[in-house]
């Protein structure tokens, strides 16, 4: 395999932090690498030194002749104005890049939903960020560098770029080219990834004493070789320093031995119980998150008994203010769901972005009342929700870090141990510098696990979490996964880390945007299968669908109305270049099919957004219009497809 980029003695700097040094890596054709790493360690400031972003401090970085590298950022900075094909393109004509059938699967992949002439800056986080990875995916480049790329993506999104991924990087066809991504997904690393690196943050012990810069350490293969490695070197490392303390000892024990008049030792007996000493690694930090005692359920915890929810829409007559115009359709979110969880039942929720799945906790939670149908709460419930971000902190930023925890509990019960804020803080992985920090100043995965141990405080006997994944390390989400393995009361998951999903709930369900929450005994492999299959049947047009409707056959069907004998038809027969004409014409209307439910799919998405700030509010009528409109649209263009294909079937 062709060497691409070679790291020699790398160090990097960051104010009076050594965060790198004496680093030494290679990168060859087919490699693909993930970087694991704690929050803050330099993994991003790795990858923009790779990229050629940031001048290194020390040693050098060579790259292979006319080497290029492609680089995903977590900031996405688009100019106002942008459209999503120049965004992604360039300036390079339609006809040269529509033509790759790679660069085709990147837009299907990434960007079905998104409209190729819409304004970048207008767009969604997600979607910005969707395009964002679709402009590094199609740039000719022969080493990717990608910065959290499944942030935003949903299940599907994630088997789709592994796939992808997998595919143009494989080390078995030459110049494949290699790909360097940091993730905290372990689903994803085990899925594509032949090395691990993971980067060991370094130690600042202060006062006059020296840094212990950080490190890199390689291991082969992916995310599971990488623990099972990891813990192999734990296990040696814990046995070489057993024979160390044991030698200490012996060493310490013989320097106090002696008569009392004697003051001097072999000096090179005292240097090496200096070394000994001076060998000990630093102690790493840890993360421990302590489960809280949680009240007890009864038999009733919350059931959804025949449960709809809708948005109101609509009809594009109607001002705002004004009622519902007629026809109307209103925007359809769940539709005749019951559904009831038992006590300590383990539930994730897997489902497209806009399907519901938020919409469906804050049913769960009380904060959303159904259209119809009601939801019933057991007497003895008490529900937490984590949310997807962190704004309930936004009120505690002067607070310091153990200020906010000792706001909800001075002191609490773990383990049969009375535990004070400051502790508490402490076994969370703060270090004590960092537990007087101000809660504005901590990182977001600081925030995040200072949010989930101020909602494990409480006690709750019901657990709602919204993507807790974001922002937290493999090591963190490791200590959180151990928490909710021995949470005793009701957990329900909304995540696209499937990592998690498979690890702490028992089994899962489907939000597939059609109304219904749908059992999966197979699991997120049998989600995927059926979004496969929902995506094949859309491919295929709906010829199927079509032909199923009564009176609509295909060549050789007896339809009623032929003037001839079974599979003639009366309509005339098609010359060559009107049939042609008419399978172009099919293809347009399908094309504009494809864009309109692309819309409607989009507006559901903004329609969960709004419903789920309160101050967004205004906005749901504007959209409900707009979403009928797509709707009716769509269901013209359905009508003008049956037609043209009963054309060309004649």
């Amino acid at each position: 395999m062709a060497h691409l980029l070679g790291i020699e003695d790398l160090r990097i700097i960051v104010g009076s932090r050594a965060l790198l040094d004496g680093v030494r890596l290679g990168i060859e054709d087919g490699t693909r690498v993930g970087v694991l790493g704690p929050n803050g360690a330099g993994k991003s400031t790795l990858l923009a030194a790779l990229a050629g972003k940031r001048e290194p401090d020390g040693g050098r970085i060579t790259r292979a002749g006319d080497l290029s590298i492609a680089l995903l950022t977590q900031s996405d900075d688009f100019t106002p104005g942008t459209t999503v094909t120049r965004a992604v393109h360039g300036d390079a004509p339609e006809h040269e890049w529509a033509s790759d059938p790679a660069i085709r699967d990147i837009h299907a992949g990434l960007l079905a939903d998104v409209s190729p002439s819409a304004d970048v800056t207008t767009l969604s986080g997600g979607q910005r960020r969707r395009v964002a990875l679709a402009a590094v995916l199609t740039a000719d480049a022969r080493i990717v560098l990608l910065d959290e790329p499944t942030n935003h993506l949903d299940v599907e999104g994630v088997d789709w770029l592994a796939r992808h991924l997998n595919a143009r990087f494989s080390g078995r066809r030459a110049g494949a080219g290699a790909l360097v991504v940091v993730t905290h997904d372990r689903w994803f690393l085990d899925a594509i990834c032949t090395n691990v690196w993971e980067v060991v943050p370094g130690v600042d012990p202060g006062g006059d004493r020296p840094q212990v810069p950080g490190r890199i350490e390689t291991y082969d293969g992916g995310y599971a070789a990488y623990v099972l490695a990891r813990a192999e070197r734990a296990r040696q490392a814990a046995v070489a320093a057993a024979k160390r303390d044991n030698l200490l000892r012996k060493e310490l024990a013989w320097l106090r031995r002696g008569a009392p008049a004697r003051t001097s030792k072999p000096r090179f007996r005292i240097e090496a119980a200096e070394a000994l000493i001076a060998d000990v690694p630093p102690p790493r930090d840890t993360v421990q998150l302590a489960a809280m005692a949680t009240a007890r359920l009864g038999k009733k915890v919350i059931d959804l008994e025949d449960v709809s929810l809708s948005y109101p829409g609509r009809g594009g007559g109607a001002a705002p203010g004004e009622g519902p115009a007629d026809g109307a359709a209103p925007a359809e979110v769940l539709r005749h769901v019951t559904w009831r969880l038992a006590p300590g039942e383990r539930v994730g929720i897997v489902g497209v972005n806009g399907a519901g799945k938020t919409t469906l906790l804050r049913l769960l939670e009380g904060v959303l009342e159904p259209t119809s149908g009601r939801v019933v709460r057991g007497t003895t419930v008490a529900v937490a929700t984590l949310s997807q971000s962190t704004h309930e902190l936004d009120a505690l930023a002067d607070l310091r870090v153990v200020e906010a925890v000792a706001q909800v509990g001075e002191r609490v019960m773990v383990g049969g141990k009375e535990l004070t804020a400051t502790q508490l803080v402490e076994r969370l992985g703060f270090t004590r510098q960092r537990a007087w920090t101000r809660v504005g100043e901590i990182s977001g995965g600081e925030r995040r696990r200072l949010q989930l141990l101020r909602l494990l405080m409480t006690e709750p006997n019901v657990l709602l979490l919204d993507e807790p994944t974001n922002d937290l390390d493999t090591d963190t989400l490791a200590a959180v996964e151990d928490i909710l393995d021995t949470f005793p009361g009701t957990l329900v998951v909304v995540s696209h880390d499937r990592y998690l999903l498979e690890r702490v709930t028992d089994h899962q369900v489907a939000v597939l945007g059609d109304g219904q929450v749908r059992d999966l005994p197979g699991g997120v492999e049998e989600y995927l299968e059926l979004r496969r299959v929902a995506a094949d049947s859309v491919g295929r047009g709906v010829v199927v669908g079509a032909r199923d409707r009564p009176g609509f056959g295909g060549p050789g069907d007896d339809r009623p109305g032929d003037d001839g004998g079974p599979g003639t038809s009366a309509r005339p027969v098609l010359t060559g270049a009107q049939r042609r004409e008419a399978t172009k014409a099919l293809g347009r209307i399908e094309r504009r099919m494809e864009r309109a439910a692309s819309r409607i799919e989009d507006l559901h998405a903004r329609l969960e957004e709004a419903s789920a700030e309160p101050s967004r509010l205004g906005e749901l009528a504007g959209l409900g219009r707009e979403l009928a409109q797509a709707q009716a649209e769509h269901a013209a263009l359905e009508e003008a497809w049956l037609d043209a294909a009963e054309s060309l079937e004649s």
